[in-house]
């Protein structure tokens, strides 16, 4: 049996699992990102966690193949480089380097997003296609894009920027500094702008006594549950971000026509009250409606072992 270990590198948690040859986790380790703080300090953090893995795995490093990791920002896998990553505050870090410093591994570094649409290719929703796009609804909206098998990461390794693709020039401002890109409206920071919006016009909805009863949080669940229980106000604001969700796949299917688009990211586990408007929506919309092959759009499967999974099998993946 073959093993590899896939890092998830985020702003909140390092994540190191070592995954077998079928793509299955056998173990997991992690440990709080603990940001801001030197990049050798988290680098020094990403070895500890994977040989932790490796020990939990009840392997040793010599059955390990290499070593694949997904982190946000500009990850220039040519030179085992991050380029930019502003959330942890990095700027041409060797990051490849690092790491064989102490695993003396082959080394793989990729942007999160493109590792995680990797991992459900190879193993979750996108498994079977030739090309495939995974969108991401996060704190922002992450794009991956793969084609004939391999992660297409544009010239400069900051392709795939889904989310900052303009849908609406009147649109709110978005942090890239344009307005009314995909990411305000599709996001779960999105949706939850929406309905705080929605909230403050509406002082009788019930997305109030919702958020009452849940701490006074609004989250991207409060607007969907206020519209199971018959809320006007609410069916608005699942609406406009149907719409717009539906708008942004259309551009993308229109300019890739890949096999499958998966969407991922915790407002999908609202399951088909998500997707069956968003395909119907995007089958009146998409330029191909008249073919008789379409991209078949689907729910992401692995959840938050996408990016474990995909960074695991990085070697393979350019």
């Amino acid at each position: 049996m073959k093993y590899y270990i896939g890092i998830d590198l985020g702003g909140t948690n390092i994540v190191a699992g070592v995954v077998d040859e079928n793509y299955k986790i056998v173990a997991k380790a992690s440990t709080k990102t603990n940001l801001p703080r030197p990049e050798k300090k988290i680098a020094d953090d990403m070895v500890k966690v994977s040989l932790e893995a490796v020990k939990n795995a009840g392997i040793t490093i010599d059955d390990i193949q290499w070593v694949g990791v997904g982190t946000p920002g500009i990850a220039n896998s040519e030179k085992g480089i991050i380029e930019y990553s502003c959330n942890l505050g990095f700027d041409n870090t060797p990051m490849k380097k690092y790491i064989q410093e102490s695993i003396d591994k082959p080394v793989f570094i990729e942007n999160d997003a493109n590792a995680a649409a990797y991992g459900e290719f190879v193993a979750g929703a996108a498994k079977g296609a030739e090309n495939a796009v995974c969108i991401t609804l996060g704190t922002g909206v992450g794009g991956g894009i793969v084609i004939d098998g391999k992660i297409y990461s544009g010239s400069n390794f900051a392709g795939a920027e889904i989310g900052h693709m303009v849908i609406d020039t009147n649109g709110p401002q978005c942090t890239c500094g344009r307005k009314g890109c995909f990411e305000v409206f599709s996001s779960a920071t999105g949706l939850i702008r929406m309905t705080n919006e929605a909230m403050e016009a509406d002082k009788e909805t019930v997305m109030h006594k919702i958020t009452a009863e849940r701490n006074g949080k609004v989250s991207a669940r409060t607007s969907f549950d206020a519209m199971r229980m018959g809320d006007k106000t609410a069916k608005e604001v699942v609406d406009k971000f149907i719409k717009y969700l539906a708008v942004g796949i259309t551009n993308t299917i229109n300019i890739f026509q890949p096999d499958i688009l998966c969407i991922g990211g915790g407002v999908c586990n609202e399951g088909d009250t998500l997707l069956l408007p968003v395909k119907e929506l995007v089958k009146q919309e998409v330029y191909t409606k008249n073919s008789p092959k379409n991209t078949e759009i689907v729910i992401a499967k692995l959840g938050n072992d996408a990016g474990i999974i995909g960074a695991a099998f990085l070697g393979n993946a350019k």
